[in-house]
């Protein structure tokens, strides 16, 4: 598991939602949802977190329990 310090996980936003990001595990999840509720996880590869829109995944509302 990479963990990125809370410095640089401060620093990112969402490319998405504009929201701050909490790390989970080796992803970095959106705080905010978008505009059905839903969220965005980001993949950090080697250490390095990938922050593309169009490389997030997608996390429904109804999967957030």
């Amino acid at each position: 598991m990479s963990n990125l310090s809370a410095q640089l996980i401060a620093q990112l936003r969402c490319p998405v939602t504009g929201s701050t990001l909490v790390q989970h595990g080796d992803t970095l999840r959106s705080t905010g949802t978008g505009a059905n509720g839903e969220t965005y996880s980001y993949d950090i590869v080697e250490g390095i977190p990938v922050m593309l829109a169009t490389e997030a995944t997608t996390i429904p509302a109804q999967s957030l329990g």
